[in-house]
């Protein structure tokens, strides 16, 4: 299945989609329950150990899934090209924290209209990069691999995408840390 309304139905469903974002194809999924977010995990080859962001339309909608985020920390960053690790005191989705709790991966990119429509349809999902782990990044749908593409509920194919990873800042302790290189990296 493909386009919008298709994501929408799937994620509400509890299936991962795929999703174009500001650099990379996503695959996301409903992050309120661990089963779906399990599945994503299982699918991709990740380790459970590593974390998955938040992915949100704007900060509304992640401050509605994240009550005690402290927008300061997001000032200047987002809407971007970032995933930002912030504070998780109250050690909200447990199941896309990987073995960090206390620390939660949060994104609110600048999204092709249609990703943007499918996410505030539903409030947030939770994104990792839509390819096997370690694999290359997918910035076309054909680049995905093909188990991948046939285990998803919907795909959303808006063409060609940048290519290059958001950059990751790790904002938990006294100075910001670089994580990752990527997109936001100047």
């Amino acid at each position: 299945m493909t386009g919008v309304h298709a994501a929408v139905a799937a994620i509400r469903a509890r299936r991962p989609v795929i999703l174009p974002t500001d650099t990379v194809y996503g695959l996301c999924a409903w992050p309120f329950r661990p089963e779906p977010v399990e599945r994503l995990y299982r699918l991709k080859g990740r380790d459970r150990t590593k974390p998955i962001a938040l992915l949100a339309a704007d900060l509304d909608a992640l401050v509605a899934a994240l009550p005690e985020l402290d927008l300061t920390l997001t000032e200047g960053l987002l809407p971007g090209p970032y995933t930002l690790v912030v504070p998780n005191p109250e050690r909200r989705f447990p199941w896309i924290t990987g073995d960090e709790p206390d620390a939660i991966g949060i994104r609110v990119p600048e999204l092709p209209a249609e990703t943007a429509e499918v996410v505030r349809s539903v409030g947030v999902v939770c994104a990792t990069s839509a390819n096997a782990a370690g694999g290359p990044n997918p910035s076309r749908v054909d680049e995905i691999p093909a188990e991948i593409r046939a285990a998803c509920g919907a795909i959303v194919d808006v063409g060609q995408l940048p290519g290059t990873p958001s950059t990751v800042l790790d904002l938990t302790g006294d100075e910001p840390r670089v994580v990752r290189a990527g997109a936001g990296q100047h």
